[in-house]
């Protein structure tokens, strides 16, 4: 079983998958993570975020890997792990920036369908039920209030001691939102055939034991 999981940024698409794919025993796929990557990459070498040929030949020349651990999955950028580098909102804002370049996107699909090639995975971004795997078995579209993702977001970016407030959260979050639906290439969007989950006001065990369901029950029409 393959499984898609999109939505909107602080939607808690990556803590819901990666819960959902160790319950299944999958292999889980974190594409924001692999954009927010090149991000950091483009900030870590001065590669000018608005210069797309420069990204497109930075991430061309480069690798990026995910890896599972015991503590979970680690992000590594030509060897080095960057893991815990990726979530700054410098970062989540380039990431937004980077992932609206077709060359770019062009390129990550490449990377993202050959991780997925072999089956078993659920894979969590923008654009995957749509376009990255629009023949998944099962779809999720994650959303929540831009109010509700704020506050997850803060209280993220808090355990790491970083000094934001919310109100700053929220406006990034509506404008990622803004900018991700209206890319021109592989836009964020709900697919037809995907289940839409409202994560506003649940718990993340609520979310995934609701994704588990609809997996089971997709799974149950299929034998």
């Amino acid at each position: 079983m393959n499984i898609a999981i999109d939505g909107p940024a602080g939607a808690g698409k990556s803590t819901v998958a990666q819960l959902v794919a160790q319950r299944l025993s999958l292999v889980y796929i974190d594409t924001g993570a692999m954009y927010r990557a090149l991000a950091w990459a483009v900030l870590h070498h001065g590669v000018p975020v608005e210069d797309e040929a420069a990204v497109a030949s930075l991430l061309r020349d480069s690798a990026i890997s995910l890896k599972r651990t015991p503590s979970g999955q680690i992000v590594l950028w030509n060897g080095e792990d960057i893991t815990s580098q990726i979530r700054t909102p410098k970062v989540s804002h380039h990431a937004s920036i980077v992932a609206s370049y077709p060359q770019v996107r062009e390129q990550m699909l490449q990377l993202q369908r050959a991780m997925a090639a072999e089956g078993n995975v659920v894979m969590d971004g923008r654009d995957i039920g749509t376009h990255v795997l629009p023949d998944a078995d099962v779809k999720i579209f994650l959303t929540a209030s831009v109010e509700e993702r704020a506050r997850r977001r803060l209280a993220e970016l808090q355990q790491q001691g970083l000094d934001v407030d919310l109100e700053s959260l929220r406006q990034e979050i509506a404008e990622r939102d803004r900018r991700d639906s209206e890319r021109t290439v592989a836009p964020l969007r709900r697919a037809e055939d995907a289940h839409l989950v409202d994560t506003t006001g649940l718990e993340v065990h609520e979310v995934v034991e609701r994704v588990l369901q609809i997996c089971k029950q997709t799974g149950e029409q299929g034998s």
